[in-house]
């Protein structure tokens, strides 16, 4: 059997527009050259802007009453641990703390459906303050972060390991977290060390 003449394929190679085309623009047409900085210029860099609240590392709007900002999966882990969200973080910090519960948060636990019911009795408790939240979206981390990097007073009650990584980027907010049937604060500047 004869093998069949292989052929050329014709326009194989992508094709470029020259610069006399006249479907192009004036301002198209003349190659752009990149500007090279001069090495003897001085550098514009732009520091983030810190709160007022921070000495340092310290965190100045942090002291008694503590207002602590729940997160579902922290409310979860009591549960579990058996430990009262109050007491708890009473027991933690020696002091009156205040624990908040955001609109995102709430919505996060209804959604969780009939598994969580018990979760949703706790946060149902006259002690926990509510939180209204003026942003668009729902997920509940994004309105925690939002809200820390705004005000710097309060202290994020989470388990989440992403939620963590997130909030330790930002200086001078402490996170709670439940561990070994207690609650467990880190980053905190006057805080036993358990």
């Amino acid at each position: 059997m004869p093998k069949g003449k292989k052929t050329r394929k014709f326009a194989v190679m992508k094709r470029m527009i020259s610069l006399n085309d006249p479907r192009l623009k004036p301002e198209d047409r003349k190659p752009k050259k990149e500007k090279i900085p001069d090495p003897h210029e001085a550098k514009l860099v732009e520091a983030p802007q810190y709160s007022s609240a921070l000495f340092f590392e310290y965190n100045t709007q942090l002291g008694p009453p503590y207002r602590i900002l729940i997160d579902t999966n922290f409310i979860n882990f009591a549960i579990k641990n058996k430990v009262d969200l109050v007491k708890g973080m009473m027991d933690c910090l020696y002091a009156k703390c205040i624990p908040y519960l955001t609109e995102c948060v709430q919505g996060e636990l209804e959604r969780m459906g009939e598994r969580y019911r018990l979760a949703l009795k706790v946060i149902k408790d006259t002690r926990i303050e509510r939180l209204p939240c003026m942003h668009k979206g729902i997920y509940a981390d994004d309105c925690l972060v939002q809200r820390v990097t705004q005000h710097k007073c309060y202290i994020i009650g989470t388990n989440d390991k992403d939620l963590k990584r997130r909030i330790r980027k930002i200086p001078g907010v402490p996170i709670m977290s439940v561990g070994q049937h207690k609650f467990v604060i880190e980053r905190m500047p006057d805080a036993p060390q358990m």
